[in-house]
């Protein structure tokens, strides 16, 4: 089974959340319905702004895991190279 490492958040200065998915279309749209964390519930994040595809959700998981570590401003250069302008990629996907 594949895996998604991805970011949940609205500007590249406010609160970022980064979750593991295996259905990636789904989990996105718990976020924005206000079903998924209550992180995102709390600060209103709802736009996805990063992800990254894995072949074995074994290996995202372990990722998300290394990713939660990182100081934001590695995260931030995540993003910023795939999303410079922090637009929300859930239509894109």
């Amino acid at each position: 089974m594949s895996g998604y490492v991805y970011f949940i958040g609205e500007k590249r200065d406010g609160p970022l959340y980064t979750g593991v998915t295996a259905d990636i279309h789904e989990r996105v749209f718990q976020h924005k319905e206000g079903r998924g964390s209550s992180f995102c519930r709390r600060y209103g994040l709802k736009k996805l702004v990063y992800y990254e595809p894995f072949n074995r959700i074994e290996d995202a998981i372990a990722h998300e895991k290394r990713v939660k570590k990182w100081r934001r401003a590695w995260k931030n250069r995540l993003v910023d190279a795939m999303n410079p302008d922090w637009r929300d990629l859930y239509e894109s996907l």
